[in-house]
C-alpha cells in the first residue's frame, strides 16, 4: 500500500488580551474545556421546545463552512483527499478529538470519531448516555463535507449511529445529501 502525502495543515493561534478573544488561522473561535462542552450539548439536548439539538448543528456547520472553504482557497488546497486531511486537522486542532472520514461521495458520506471531547467528558461528568450528543460534530461533518465538495451549508444531514458515550468503541456519523 502506497502512503499518501498530504499538504501539511498550518494553524496561526492568537490570543488578544485586550477583546479577551481567541483566534485560529485569523477566526475568532471559543476554546473551551470539556466541561463547558459537555454542559452546552446537555442543555441542547434538553431545550425540546426549540430543537436544541438542531440549533446546536446548524451553529456549528454555519461557525465552521467559512473557515474550511476559505483555508483551501488561501492555500490552494485542490484535491479531495487533501480537503480531507486538513479538515481532520482543524477538527482535532479546536480540541474537539479525532475525527477520520471513511468515505465521501457526491450523496453521501461517513465519518468516525476515535477520541471525543464531548464524549469522554461527559462520561467523566455524567457516566453513559442511551442516545448520542455529539450535535457539534454532527454540524461539522456537514460542514466538512460541504467545504470539500464546494456545496453550500444546508447541503448534508448528519446522523450520529453510533456513539462513544453509549459504549460504543467509536463515534460514527452518516451524512446523506438533501
Amino acid at each position: 500500500m502506497n502512503d499518501i502525502a498530504h499538504p501539511e495543515f498550518k494553524l496561526t493561534r492568537k490570543f488578544d488580551p485586550q477583546r479577551s478573544r481567541h483566534f485560529l488561522n485569523g477566526v475568532q473561535s471559543v476554546l473551551h474545556c470539556h466541561h463547558y462542552a459537555t454542559l452546552y450539548s446537555q442543555l441542547a439536548d434538553d431545550a425540546e421546545i426549540v430543537d436544541g439539538k438542531k440549533l446546536l448543528r446548524e451553529s456549528a456547520e454555519q461557525a465552521c463552512l467559512a473557515p474550511l472553504v476559505s483555508y483551501y482557497a488561501d492555500h490552494g488546497i485542490e484535491s479531495v483527499e487533501d480537503r480531507i486531511a486538513i479538515g481532520e486537522a482543524y477538527y482535532s486542532a479546536m480540541g474537539l478529538g479525532v475525527l477520520k472520514v471513511t468515505g465521501l461521495g457526491c450523496a453521501a458520506g461517513r465519518a468516525e470519531l476515535t477520541r471525543s471531547h464531548v464524549d469522554e467528558g461527559w462520561k467523566k461528568k455524567w457516566g453513559e448516555k442511551n442516545t448520542p450528543i455529539n450535535f457539534i460534530t454532527q454540524g461539522y461533518v456537514a460542514a466538512l463535507f460541504s467545504a470539500v465538495l464546494g456545496l453550500p451549508a444546508g447541503t448534508f444531514t448528519v446522523t450520529e449511529t453510533q456513539s462513544i458515550v453509549s459504549g460504543a468503541e467509536k463515534s460514527v456519523f452518516s451524512a446523506v445529501r438533501v
